[in-house]
């Protein structure tokens, strides 16, 4: 092999390790409050986000938050002065994302979402436990 072209394979693969270390590196880190999505059930009237068919892949917090007995999900610590949220899936992410479902449903102060999961009411909403020091 010549001498150019086993630099040229070094390199790409030197890139793509690097890549996929930016990807899976960052979710791993965490400093200062966790923060939690949690559910609460709820009886307030407004419109709702149906999340009974959500996929625990695309909401793993929410999924989490849902079939825990206290309602809460893990906890998700930022890091790396915010750069985290840009490679991590974060609590955040998930509730941009039921407000991007049905914009009615977030509640008028903006802090909670009203969500149905198999026919019962819940209001979800992002607490944080400066105390804690579980991250994800």
């Amino acid at each position: 092999m010549r001498r150019i072209m086993r630099n040229a394979l070094l390199l790409t693969g030197f890139v793509i390790v690097a890549l996929l270390a930016l990807g899976a590196i960052p979710s791993y880190l965490g400093s200062g409050e966790a923060y939690y999505l949690e559910v609460t059930p709820t009886d307030t009237d407004g419109e709702v986000v149906n999340v009974t068919g959500i996929s625990g892949q695309q909401y793993p917090y929410l999924t989490e938050a849902l079939t825990a007995s206290d309602g809460r999900s893990a906890g998700y610590q930022r890091a790396l002065d915010g750069a985290k949220q840009w490679f991590a899936h974060s609590p955040f992410d998930e509730r941009d994302g039921l407000a991007r479902r049905n914009p009615a449903a977030v509640s008028d102060d903006g802090d909670s979402i009203r969500i149905n999961y198999e026919g019962d009411r819940y209001s979800v909403t992002i607490v944080s436990d400066p105390a804690d020091g579980e991250s994800r």
